[in-house]
């Protein structure tokens, strides 16, 4: 991620002439007395001016490109303040993981903030910018809401280090977690991270999403739809535009490209090498967003839409998408459809309508399925082509026929499997593809869970072998046209290597001894547990049809309104149904995040009424804002708006 620092420099200079400024070195005192190595660059004309905070990891000592970067803004009106933070290269203290930089006990980007608004060459307005780590440092800080943070630029960053950087689904993104830590000599963490692996108070502290309603400054959210941490740009703007304090709801900007991480200015994304139009230059947005919200200038940022967003497409002549599109909200209206999953391998929004089905394979931890490409840091990034790792044993493959027409897809993939296992642990990983006339299967996004984690990230459930379960796999979030003659494929397995940990299946701590188990794992494609992928389709078909099939199954059902609506303390939900079915009604942030299962099997025929406590799965209150609850019966949902106050 350091060349992710120099490039945000570099992009600045643009052959420009150096610009004249004074540095100077200062050892800032936190609030336990540990000094951070901070350098400050001025105007060599003296003045009070906005400043822009740049935390690292990665050593504030500035190579050329990145001083050209520091001068033009010392040369556009703003004092730059670049700092080693603690434990890092020249400042005191001992890494922490980030821990250090939030709302915990020591909070260095608060008492940093705060340390330069006193300073006489500041105005009393600062503002942070940094991308990957340096990002996170400015989510977490963020959070801890220091009175002279002015507003933000967040490019490629984790909102949630939990579910996007270390263990999303409970699995653990080995390549990213050991790689990094590695390359920042700290392999000390890797125990703690280790014996963390579920979700807890220790990685609440890494989480911004738990104190969005706290956050009081704009932010422009920068990401791209490749990235490792896709989910941070947008969930960071979608929680604070509509659930942030004051200052911050409604002021959030998001940008988010074709890109892998922090390759915006590149147009070759994995094997795919995407229109000219697909590059953008983060400068000309950087300076106009502080010189809005530090300096006052009616630049009129805030007067576009908030979101811009790229739409992928086929990179083929006259292919729809590969073009950029705006939105004043996130998520676009799309309409959630189920793809199902049938026996004979077929993808399609009909049914299956068999009474038993199922589709078994062996899974060895220790022959795992390889990465190819997808959302990595530190080995081949982005959209490559799966055939290699689709052609195994271990391996399922439930691809659509010939698209007709072209199918835009635009949000958050989710898969929901019902599966068994001969073990008490094992992975299930789901990936989406698009496969070409000429048989290529192209990335487009994948995920994983791991079944102790299926019905929450902060406790462990363990298998009965050979009891039939229901999960979920979010595959986060893209925007993507299949283009007409091009085929949909979803690949289903239970390994992803290295990108995920290969489990063990012997529902043990992770790296607690070499001891592995080699499991039978089936996935249900029947009528009862029709394991499907649910594509948010924006246009085109959604009547992926197979001939052979002709088994559709519907049923009638009213979901009614709650009452109270809005709620403080409870509220009760009604919904019919005409015929026994099996029920899912569930409680959702508008993250689409599930927040609580209130409903999960078999129901009768009939009215039936189901109170909500306002808790979520943990037994803690919600915060206020907006939630939805949504009703699954069969192949079709419904979902209602209720206002938690």
């Amino acid at each position: 991620m350091r060349k992710i620092q120099t490039a945000l420099f570099g992009l600045l200079f643009c052959a420009a002439p150096l610009f004249a400024y004074i540095k100077t070195t200062h050892m800032v005192a936190m609030r336990d007395q540990i000094q951070l190595a901070t350098d400050v660059y001025l105007s060599e004309t003296p003045g009070s001016w906005p400043t822009i905070l740049i935390r690292t990891p990665y050593s504030k000592e500035l190579g050329q490109d990145e001083l050209f970067g520091v001068a033009l803004l010392v040369s556009q009106g703003y004092a730059v303040v670049v700092q080693d933070m603690r434990g890092r290269f020249a400042s005191q203290g001992v890494d922490s993981l980030f821990l250090d930089d939030g709302w915990g006990p020591r909070q260095d980007g608060y008492d940093t903030v705060e340390w330069i608004a006193a300073q006489s060459w500041c105005n009393g307005k600062v503002g942070t910018w940094g991308a990957s780590a340096l990002g996170i440092a400015q989510y977490l800080l963020a959070g801890s809401t220091p009175p002279h943070l002015v507003c933000q630029f967040v490019e490629v960053a984790a909102t949630n280090l939990y579910t996007q950087a270390a263990f999303p689904g409970g699995a653990l993104l080995q390549n990213l977690v050991e790689g990094w830590i590695a390359g920042q000599g700290t392999t000390y963490l890797l125990p703690f991270i280790f014996s963390n692996t579920n979700y807890n108070a220790t990685w609440e502290r890494l989480n911004l999403e738990s104190r969005f309603h706290l956050v009081n400054v704009p932010i422009y959210h920068w990401g791209g739809w490749h990235d490792i941490f896709t989910e941070g740009a947008l969930n960071g703007f979608t929680g604070l535009q509509h659930n942030g304090a004051i200052g911050a709801r409604g002021n959030q900007k998001l940008l988010i490209g074709p890109w892998t991480h922090g390759a915006w200015g590149e147009r070759k994304q994995g094997e795919l090498t995407f229109p000219v139009n697909s590059t953008r230059l983060d400068l000309t947005e950087i300076l106009r967003w502080f010189n809005y919200w530090l300096q006052g200038a009616d630049d009129g940022i805030m007067n576009e839409p908030a979101v811009s967003y790229y739409v992928m497409g086929a990179i083929e002549n006259d292919a729809p998408g590969n073009e950029w599109r705006t939105a004043n909200d996130w998520p676009v209206p799309a309409q959630a459809t189920s793809f199902y999953f049938h026996s004979d391998g077929i993808l399609s929004t009909l049914a299956p309508s068999s009474a038993s089905a199922a589709l078994s394979y062996v899974y060895d931890p220790k022959q795992p399925v390889a990465t190819i490409g997808g959302r990595n840091l530190l080995m081949a990034a982005g959209p490559y082509d799966q055939r290699n790792a689709e052609n195994r044993s271990d391996v399922l493959l439930f691809t659509t026929p010939v698209l007709e027409q072209s199918l835009e897809v635009i949000g958050k993939i989710k898969a929901k499997l019902w599966v068994s296992s001969s073990a008490i642990d094992t992975d299930f990983m789901a990936k989406l593809t698009d496969v070409y006339p000429d048989g290529r299967s192209m990335l487009v996004c994948d995920g994983a869970i791991r079944m102790r984690h299926r019905n929450s990230l902060a406790r462990e459930e363990f298998l009965t072998p050979g009891e039939i379960y229901e999960c979920e796999i979010d595959l986060w979030t893209t925007a993507m046209n299949f283009n007409a003659g091009h085929r949909v494929r979803v690949a289903i397995s239970s390994s992803n290597a290295p990108r995920f940990d290969p489990n063990p299946n012997t529902g043990g701590p992770l790296r607690g001894d070499s001891t592995i188990v080699v499991a039978t794992n089936a996935i249900y494609v029947d009528a009862l547990r029709p394991s499907q992928i649910i594509l948010p389709v924006t246009n085109g078909s959604a009547s992926v049809n197979a001939s052979a099939h002709d088994d559709n199954l519907p049923t009638e059902f009213l979901l009614g309104a709650s009452y109270p609506n809005p709620m403080r303390d409870a509220t009760q939900i009604a919904y019919t149904l005409s015929r026994t079915a099996v029920v899912r009604l569930a409680i959702y942030n508008t993250l689409g995040q599930k927040v609580r299962t209130l409903v999960n099997g078999l129901v009768p025929r009939g009215t039936h009424y189901i109170k909500w406590n306002g808790r979520d799965e943990l037994g803690r209150q919600v915060a206020k804002g907006i939630y939805f609850y949504r009703l699954e019966v069969g192949h079709a949902v419904h979902a209602q708006k209720l206002v938690v106050f």
